[in-house]
C-alpha cells in the first residue's frame, strides 16, 4: 500500500514537473517570438536605455520585414542621447509647400496605434526566373552573413543601425547591381531632372543616375531593378489645373504610362512591378499611384511623403527620401556649414508658415515671444530678419524645431543637418530617410505632436554632454545628405540608391526551394 502511495505520489511530482517544464517553455517560444519581431512589441518594450525621461517615446520601430539581420542593431557602447524615432515639414521664409489642395486631414493617435501602421510586405513570385534574381540571392545570403565591422575610417558606427549590414551592403551594391531606365517617355514629364527648390531631390537622382554607367545598363536583361523616369514636381506643372482640386489626370497619366510601359515590355508582368521604383519628392507622389494596383502596391516608392497613416507608403518596401531645399544648382552645397557649438545662443527657433495641423498648435504654446530662448515665429518679421536672417538664425540655434506641415514631410530636416543645427522633428507617422541604416536617435530629437507644451521642458532636459553628442553627429552625418555634381561615396545618391537596392535585396526570395 505505501509502496502505491508512493508511486502516485512521485507520477503525480513528475507530472507537475512536466507541467512546468511545458508552461516555461512555451513563455520562452513567445519571448523569443517578441525579440526576433520587435516591430510589433507594445511601445513600452521598445524604449531604449539612451531614450530620455523627458523625451516621446518611440512609435516607429525598426519596418516589419522579412530578413532577421535587418532588425540587429549594433552595440557600440556610446553615450546616451535623446528619444528615437519619426520626423517633420519645412518650408523657408519665401519658399513654402505649393497650395491648399494638398493638405489632406490627418487625426493624432496614440503610441499604440501608431505601433499598428507598420505594414508587411509579401511579393508574389516571379512568373519566370531570371540571373538578376539567383544575383540578388547570393547578395542576400552575402549580407546576411557579413563580417563583424565594429570600425570604420569613413563612416562613423553609432550613426548606424548596424554597420556590418550596411558595409557589406553597400559593397555588394557597387559591385552588383545594374538599373534599366526606360526611354519612353516625353520631356518635360520624362528625362527632365528639376534641380532647384524644395523638390529637388528627384531631379537630382534623376539626373546623377542617368549620367552614370557604373550603375546602369542598356540591356534590361541582366537589371536588378528598373526606373521609372517621371518627376512628379514636372507631371503637376504639366497637367495640375489650379484650382481644381484633383489630382486625377495625373493619377490617370500615371496609370497609363504603368499600363504602356507593360504592354510593351515583359519585365513588369515578370515581377507585377516588385522590380520596378520612382524617385518622387512632390507631396502629390504618394497619391498619384491610387488607379494603379500594382504601382501602389509592388512597385518601390521612393517618396519624400512617407506618411505610413494614408495606406500608399508601405513601412519596410518603400523608401524614405530626403526632401533638400537646393538654392543654388551650380553649387548646391552653398550653404552647408554653421557656427561652432559655443556660439549658438539660441535654444530653439522655427519661422514658417502656419501649414498644417501642428504648426499653429507651435506658435499657440511657444510664439510671440513668449519665452525669449524659444524664438518661434508665425513668420519672421522683418523688424527682426533685418538684422539676423532666417539662414543666421539656424546657423546660431542649438535645436532646428521641424513641425510637419500640410504633409509629414519637410526639407527643414536635411536644411537643419546643412546648417550644424540639431532638428527637432514634430510630426506623427513619418518614416525618417534612411531609417532602415540610420540611427536617427545618435544626431536628432524627436516629439511627438501630443508633447509640444512640454517642448523645452524635453529640451532643456538634454544634458550638454547629450547636446555636444547630437551636434558633432549632425556633423558626421552630413556628409549622407549632400548632393555633388559628381556622386561621391556615401553621398545622398549613393544613401538613396542602396535604401532602394537594399528594398529590393530583402524581397527577394527562392521560390524554387
Amino acid at each position: 500500500m505505501k509502496r502505491k502511495m508512493k508511486l502516485k505520489l512521485l507520477h503525480h511530482h513528475h507530472r507537475h514537473r512536466l507541467i512546468a517544464a511545458v508552461v516555461l517553455a512555451s513563455a520562452t517560444g513567445v519571448l523569443l517570438l517578441l525579440l526576433t519581431h520587435w516591430d510589433w512589441m507594445p511601445p513600452f518594450l521598445l524604449i531604449t536605455p539612451n531614450s530620455s525621461p523627458l523625451s516621446s517615446p518611440p512609435f516607429s520601430p525598426v519596418p516589419n520585414i522579412n530578413i532577421n539581420w535587418m532588425t540587429q542593431t549594433q552595440n557600440y557602447s556610446t553615450a546616451p542621447s535623446p528619444c528615437p524615432s519619426p520626423s517633420a515639414n519645412f518650408d523657408a521664409d519665401d519658399d513654402d509647400d505649393l497650395d491648399s489642395t494638398q493638405s489632406p486631414t490627418h487625426t493624432d493617435t496614440d503610441t499604440d496605434t501608431l505601433v499598428s501602421h507598420i505594414q508587411s510586405f509579401q511579393p508574389q513570385a516571379p512568373l519566370w526566373p531570371s540571373p538578376a534574381d539567383q544575383e540578388l540571392l547570393l547578395a542576400k545570403r552575402q549580407v546576411e552573413a557579413a563580417p563583424l565591422v565594429s570600425y570604420h575610417p569613413h563612416l562613423y558606427a553609432p550613426l548606424f543601425r548596424n554597420l556590418s549590414i550596411f558595409k557589406r551592403s553597400y559593397q555588394l551594391m557597387e559591385k552588383t547591381l545594374k538599373v534599366y531606365i526606360y526611354q519612353e517617355g516625353d520631356k518635360p514629364i520624362f528625362h527632365t531632372p528639376e534641380l532647384k527648390g524644395i523638390y529637388a531631390s528627384e531631379g537630382w537622382f534623376m539626373k546623377l543616375l542617368e549620367a552614370n554607367k557604373q550603375y546602369t545598363t542598356n540591356d534590361p536583361t541582366r537589371a536588378h531593378l528598373f526606373y521609372l523616369p517621371y518627376s512628379s514636381r514636372r507631371l503637376e506643372y504639366a497637367l495640375y489645373v489650379p484650382g481644381s482640386h484633383t489630382i486625377l489626370p495625373l493619377s490617370n497619366f500615371v496609370k497609363g504610362y504603368v499600363e504602356m510601359v507593360s504592354a510593351k515590355y515583359p519585365f513588369w508582368n515578370r515581377t507585377r512591378g516588385a522590380d520596378h521604383f520612382f524617385v518622387a519628392c512632390h507631396d502629390w507622389g504618394p497619391y498619384t499611384t491610387k488607379l494603379h494596383e500594382e504601382l501602389r502596391k509592388n512597385t518601390i516608392k521612393a517618396l519624400c511623403n512617407a506618411d505610413t497613416s494614408e495606406g500608399v507608403f508601405i513601412q519596410g518596401k518603400d523608401v524614405s527620401l530626403p526632401e533638400t531645399f537646393i538654392k543654388f544648382p551650380k553649387r548646391p552645397q552653398r550653404d552647408v556649414g554653421g557656427k561652432p557649438v559655443s556660439q549658438r545662443t539660441i535654444l530653439a527657433f522655427f519661422a514658417g508658415q502656419m501649414h498644417g495641423r501642428v504648426r499653429p498648435i507651435l506658435v499657440q504654446h511657444w510664439g510671440n515671444n513668449r519665452d525669449p530662448e524659444m524664438r518661434i515665429y508665425a513668420q519672421l518679421p522683418k523688424s527682426i530678419s533685418r538684422k539676423m536672417s532666417y539662414s543666421q538664425h539656424m546657423k546660431s540655434s542649438k535645436y532646428c524645431i521641424c513641425p510637419m506641415g500640410y504633409e509629414v514631410n519637410s526639407p527643414r530636416i536635411v536644411e537643419a543637418i546643412y546648417n550644424g543645427c540639431v532638428p527637432v522633428i514634430i510630426a506623427d507617422h513619418f518614416v525618417l530617410p534612411f531609417n532602415e541604416v540610420l540611427n536617427w536617435q545618435e544626431f536628432s530629437v524627436v516629439v511627438l505632436e501630443r508633447d509640444i507644451p512640454k517642448l523645452k521642458e524635453i529640451l532643456v532636459g538634454i544634458s550638454q554632454k547629450q547636446y555636444m553628442d547630437l551636434s558633432m553627429n549632425v556633423k558626421r552625418v552630413q556628409r549622407h545628405f549632400l548632393w555633388h555634381m559628381k556622386p561621391e561615396k556615401y553621398d545622398l545618391f549613393h544613401m538613396l540608391l542602396h535604401s532602394i537596392w537594399f528594398s529590393r535585396l530583402n524581397h527577394i526570395h527562392n521560390y524554387t526551394s
